[in-house]
């Protein structure tokens, strides 16, 4: 299953803008003026860029084989059995082998940790009792539970959980296959093991390496490599600027 978190400030943020760039692109091509235009569209362009990338690009994606993340300008990928730790901060880290990736989005701020404190301490009060001149409502038992889930979470704490959770589960999932293809190995006719001849030299060694398959480094590691995205949107937005100039 595929889940993509965002900020949705930052991405009504975006959208908004891009209609504001896009209203005024055509009124400079419609009221076109010479340098003065090429310096507002210049203005423009870099600005859209900006924008772009910090609020549009940023995201963090869960698909089957692992955990991608879009940064401003960089993408990250982590195959599932890759990730070691996840840690949150201000932001999400994601460890794996040596290096580690710093997830733009989502972030946890000051106020919103504020926030998901006085969550935990609500989620943790006791339920006031049903009488005649109750005056709060009772919430039921499955909105008690979704409270005491969340209960002095963030965004960013529930986003970590789901990527620990789901590399955990393919852990799991992968040594629960290698088990079975050994077990499967050490039973199948003709194999030293079931007719008890003597297993010839380097059989072992090679069994043990198909024993092994999948695992270290076979499991992959982090990638990061530079978005195309944003380097695109940088150079359209310097066309307008190198313009500028020669006007």
């Amino acid at each position: 299953m595929k889940q993509v978190f965002r900020s949705t400030l930052a991405t009504v943020v975006g959208w908004v803008w891009m209609a504001f760039a896009a209203f005024n692109a055509v009124d400079l091509i419609a009221r076109y003026s010479g340098q003065a235009s090429m310096v507002a569209a210049a203005v423009l362009g870099v600005l859209t860029a900006l924008v772009f990338v910090t609020c549009l690009r940023p995201a963090v994606i869960l698909s089957e084989d692992g955990v991608r993340v879009r940064n401003p300008l960089r993408n990250a990928f982590v195959p599932w059995r890759a990730v070691d730790e996840v840690t949150v901060s201000h932001s999400i880290t994601i460890i794996s082998g040596g290096g580690r990736v710093r997830c733009w989005v989502p972030q946890a701020s000051a106020r919103e940790r504020a926030a998901a404190a006085r969550r935990g301490r609500s989620a943790s009060a006791p339920v006031p009792a049903r009488g005649r001149f109750r005056t709060e409502p009772v919430r039921s038992k499955g909105e008690r539970a979704a409270a005491e889930a969340l209960a002095g979470k963030t965004h960013a704490d529930w986003v970590a959980e789901q990527i620990t959770e789901r590399a955990e589960a393919a852990r799991r999932a992968a040594s629960m296959a290698e088990a079975s293809k050994a077990a499967g190995a050490s039973t199948a006719p003709g194999t030293p093991a079931a007719t008890g001849t003597p297993a010839e030299p380097g059989a072992g060694t090679t069994a043990g390496v198909e024993a092994g398959t999948g695992t270290g480094t076979g499991a992959g590691a982090l990638k990061v490599t530079w978005a195309p995205s944003a380097l695109a949107a940088f150079a359209v937005a310097a066309l307008p600027v190198v313009a500028a100039f020669l006007a």
